[in-house]
């Protein structure tokens, strides 16, 4: 199946919302909705300090074979539970209007099992926190951060609790790339009816007013309502001060060429400025 929307769920209470995005960017599109489940049965087992070299004679043989045996039990449990989850995601976007969701199960990890699906992704919806992330900490979690760098596809990553958007801001450089997003974003059926916001981040210059306008324009002839402005300051600063001052939904990202927005997405500050945003998060590819 091609261009579908894929939904990861796991165990985390993000994955409530994770379903509702999804379910509401399968409908927007008329896109197939998929739901996966990945075991991955080494995931959250601490690493155990090996005591089998002080065992003698038969005592390491038994312990081997009930390590086995339970590794076994866990696994079994593992796949249960994801079968239970994937049938809650299922039924609740039924509710929300999808006829016809599927739902698969992977084993492995979440990052090569992502990899492996990425030729029939035309979405993928994450929740900002994985099973095993600590909720107080903030820590986004290693596997979102692979995804994020690894996989070409839109990603579109969300907090526990669904709100449809109607305002969305869309972080601009200029470049080459950044305006296929615009052009994009600008003819996607996701965001039909939205009042779209831009944002540049530096400091005012005539090349830049004149790159402003051509995104607000081209926004308005697609029927949108339009505003932005050029900001100077620290890209993420900039972008989450924007966001609260015009109460936006959504914020659409990209990884545009060697700018300061594309070094955001994939240096030091990631986590950070992914972590800090209170509202889900499209990245373009």
């Amino acid at each position: 199946m091609t261009d579908q929307v894929l939904a990861a769920i796991d165990g985390s209470q993000f994955s409530e919302g994770v379903c509702d995005y999804a379910a509401w960017a399968s409908l927007a599109m008329d896109a197939p909705l998929t739901f996966v489940h990945v075991v991955d049965n080494h995931s959250d087992v601490p690493e155990e300090q090996n005591l089998s070299g002080n065992l003698r004679f038969g005592a390491r043989e038994r312990l081997m074979k009930e390590l086995s045996e339970l590794d076994e039990q866990r696994a079994k449990i593992n796949r249960e539970q994801g079968k239970l989850m994937l049938e809650a995601a299922k039924e609740r976007a039924i509710e929300d209007g999808v006829s016809d969701p599927i739902t698969r199960q992977r084993n492995g990890t979440l990052v090569e099992s992502l990899l492996e699906l990425e030729k029939d992704i035309r979405l993928l919806v994450v929740g900002k926190r994985g099973e095993t992330a600590h909720q107080a900490s903030g820590h986004l979690g290693s596997n979102l951060e692979r995804v994020v760098r690894e996989l070409h596809r839109p990603i579109l990553m969300v907090p526990k609790t669904f709100k449809r958007p109607e305002k969305i801001l869309m972080a601009f450089d200029g470049s080459k790339t950044a305006r296929k997003g615009v052009e994009m974003l600008a003819r996607s059926p996701l965001f039909a009816g939205t009042e779209c916001h831009v944002l540049i981040v530096g400091a005012e210059t005539a090349e830049r007013r004149s790159e402003l306008e051509w995104a607000l324009s081209t926004l308005r002839e697609a029927g949108h309502q339009a505003e932005g402005a050029i900001r100077a300051g620290e890209v993420d600063e900039a972008l989450q001060a924007y966001e609260k001052e015009h109460s936006i939904d959504l914020l659409v990202m990209g990884a545009y060429g060697h700018s300061r927005i594309r070094h955001l997405l994939v240096g030091s500050t990631t986590t950070a400025m992914l972590r800090g945003s209170r509202i889900p998060v499209l990245i373009l590819r």
